[in-house]
């Protein structure tokens, strides 16, 4: 087949998780019942944080940031998969596409990036709590937050880019309910190399380099609670890193998950439907996960309630 311009490209063809017209109603339902969640659940954390001014430490501070990034990630990719949905179309355009991708790439990488610096804050809160709010000052959180933002950026939009230089053929159906990177680029027909080079290297990068570091941070953590020499000292220090460390395991593990079960089986449908665990399952539970096993948080939810009322 002969490749064709991106000038000539209409759209493509999202194919989402089952062609299955009896399936259609069912996801529809769970995409939307996911995404509401995703931001109800998230916006109430913003909004707990905002009011509440005990809760404005590094800690939530970095929370704050967390949940956004959650309601975007979602926002990106579920409202187009529910108007082809309800409208009975798979197109995507081709800007739609490229937009897509950007802003998908950028609040993944985001996700990864304030999961690490989250990482960080606890190591400095368990290893050196007499040094805690010298080490993390407001200064401090914003150029962390500030740097991730700039990071993930670059990375979109390097990515992004070098999408817009790759031809197609007449075969234009993603694999997925939304523009993802590899599917993007499995489907070209022009030369890949360097596009598949930049995408593994961001991924250890991006990926491997967070993870490294919050194993890192987690190390030292484990090592400076087995040192307190109390049980309550130790549920105590513990307690405090439990939620975040639950959502790196969630969503990291989902994430891996992906990759090798796609290295492992090149199923398109198994990774497809294991990506939505990252991408809209992780960001639903995290408020649920930060918000029932942290007293502070279900504290703020009620307050600001009862002043609304």
């Amino acid at each position: 087949m002969e490749p064709m311009n991106d000038t000539r490209i209409l759209g493509f063809l999202l194919l989402g998780l089952s062609e299955e017209p009896e399936l259609q109603p069912v996801i529809f339902g769970l995409f939307l019942s996911m995404h509401l969640t995703t931001a109800f659940g998230n916006l109430l954390i913003i909004l707990a944080i905002s009011s509440d001014s005990h809760l404005h430490t590094p800690m939530y501070f970095f929370l704050f940031n967390l949940s956004f990034v959650d309601i975007c990630v979602t926002s990106t990719t579920i409202p187009k998969t529910l108007s082809n949905i309800q409208t009975h179309s798979k197109v995507i355009t081709y800007a739609g596409c490229v937009t897509q991708l950007y802003f998908s790439v950028l609040f993944i990488g985001l996700d990864s990036l304030l999961l690490t610096v989250m990482a960080y804050d606890r190591f400095v809160a368990i290893c050196h709590p007499l040094r805690y709010m010298v080490i993390m000052n407001p200064q401090l959180c914003g150029l962390l937050v500030l740097v991730s933002w700039i990071m993930s950026a670059l990375h979109s939009l390097t990515e992004s880019l070098m999408a817009l230089s790759l031809l197609f053929c007449t075969d234009l159906k993603i694999l997925h309910f939304f523009c993802e990177l590899n599917q993007i680029i499995h489907i070209a027909c022009s030369d890949t190399c360097l596009n598949n080079l930049v995408m593994y290297l961001s991924a250890v990068l991006l990926g491997g380099g967070p993870l490294a570091g919050i194993l890192y941070s987690y190390s030292k953590i484990a090592s400076s609670i087995r040192a307190i020499s109390s049980a309550k000292g130790k549920y105590k220090a513990f307690s405090t890193c439990a939620s975040h460390l639950s959502v790196v395991s969630l969503f990291y593990c989902t994430g891996l998950g992906v990759y090798l079960s796609s290295a492992a089986t090149h199923n398109s449908l198994s990774s497809t439907a294991a990506s939505v665990m990252y991408t809209v399952v992780t960001p639903m539970l995290n408020p649920f996960i930060y918000s029932l096993r942290n007293k502070d948080i279900k504290e703020a939810v009620r307050q600001f309630f009862r002043r609304k009322k």
